[in-house]
């Protein structure tokens, strides 16, 4: 069964340094994955209030990316704020869909389609516990 499930945006804001840029201060494509990658955990963090290493003790359950869909839209820049926009757009006891925005300002830089799916520890599909899922 797949819930369709439409919620408030998870916020993470975050800094360009030097170490994300290339030399001529452009943030590197590959950056953003780092960038979205750190939101989602957060997201993951703050809605089961858990950990990854305590999903996995207390659950079995391991999130691992399935997908990703990266589209580039304009450059970030060195020292430049920004904002990861995560919105869970689809879920199952097995899979989350998310739609990831990383923008500066009002502006979308970097749009992410990304399919996580769950995982035990042996790496076999495993499903999301009904009270963890209901807290997405």
């Amino acid at each position: 069964m797949i819930i369709v499930h439409y919620m408030a945006d998870h916020i993470y804001k975050t800094k360009v340094y030097y170490e994300d840029t290339d030399a001529g201060g452009i943030v590197y494509y590959a950056r953003y994955l780092h960038f979205i990658e750190r939101a989602r955990t957060e997201m993951i963090y703050d809605y089961f209030k858990l950990n990854h290493r305590q999903l996995r003790d207390q659950f079995n359950a391991i999130f691992v990316v399935r997908e990703c869909n990266v589209k580039y839209l304009k450059s970030a820049n060195f020292e430049d704020h920004l904002q990861v926009k995560t919105k869970v757009i689809k879920k199952s006891p097995v899979r989350l869909n998310l739609l990831q925005e990383v923008s500066r300002e009002n502006e979308t830089l970097v749009t992410a389609q990304v399919e996580l799916a769950v995982i035990d520890s042996n790496g076999s599909v495993s499903k999301l516990p009904n009270d963890l899922l209901e807290k997405i």
